[in-house]
């Protein structure tokens, strides 16, 4: 298998043998979001912690089980395949993923350090989808309190650095093309410490939101970045709409 691995979420339910079939040269790190009693006793099976948080949960956990020894691609992908029913925004023919990282190109990877696995602006990019009255203040403060890059107060600059640490202020304005697919350098995820991604998701678990809202934060800001060109959150806290659910 090559330099490179797919990362999803998946229910137990949920047939994802396509990528085995159809992307035999990648690495495969499938985890299940709501394993039954006969998975957990699995000693092979990957799972998430807990099924809240959407993709992110597995996100977080694919990169804080392997930090260390990541490969040098990382794609973020959904379970389903294709299809539009499912896989509306997969901008591939045929809305299907297997075209899609069959036609990926590595090396822009490597080169950009992020990229979002669709080109269509719409939903996420135009200006009415740009206000997210769900990321409060306070929620901005609490998940980035304690990472390397703290929050800053709305009076404050965009962003500062002092004392080694890159302080960052909410945008006022946040958007980026949908869906939770997207692939990332090994650089680009090693550019923040390991804490940041175990902080990040140990909010997600502690967080008294419920599973939608508890994901909001991290698509808004990891939106916000994307857009910027470089990004130092990160996108393995891009999420979407995309749901799991017991």
């Amino acid at each position: 298998m090559g330099d490179k691995v797919i990362v999803m979420a998946k229910l137990e339910e949920e047939h994802t043998e396509w990528v085995e079939q159809e992307l035999p040269d990648w690495q495969r790190a499938i985890y299940i979001v709501n394993p039954s009693r006969e998975t957990r006793s699995d000693a092979n099976a990957l799972m998430t912690p807990f099924n809240k948080g959407h993709e992110a949960m597995a996100y977080l956990t694919y990169i804080i089980d392997n930090y260390n020894n990541l490969p040098a691609t990382i794609a973020f992908l959904h379970a389903h395949r294709s299809g539009f029913l499912m896989a509306w925004h997969v901008d591939a023919p045929l809305h299907d993923n297997v075209i899609a990282m069959r036609n990926l190109q590595l090396d822009f990877v490597q080169r950009n350090g992020y990229v979002n696995l669709r080109c269509n602006w719409n939903p996420g990019c135009k200006g009415s989808h740009r206000f997210n009255k769900h990321v409060t203040d306070q929620i901005w403060w609490d998940v980035f309190e304690g990472t390397s890059t703290p929050p800053l107060n709305m009076s404050s600059p965009w962003e500062m650095e002092y004392g080694g640490h890159k302080y960052i202020r909410k945008p006022d304005e946040i958007g980026a093309a949908c869906c939770a697919q997207f692939a990332v350098s090994r650089d680009q995820v090693q550019k923040r410490p390991l804490n940041d991604y175990v902080k990040i998701r140990q909010w997600i678990l502690d967080t008294e939101l419920n599973d939608a809202s508890s994901v909001a934060p991290m698509n808004s800001y990891a939106n916000a970045r994307s857009t910027g060109g470089v990004d130092p959150l990160l996108q393995p806290v891009h999420l979407s709409q995309t749901q799991h659910h017991d």
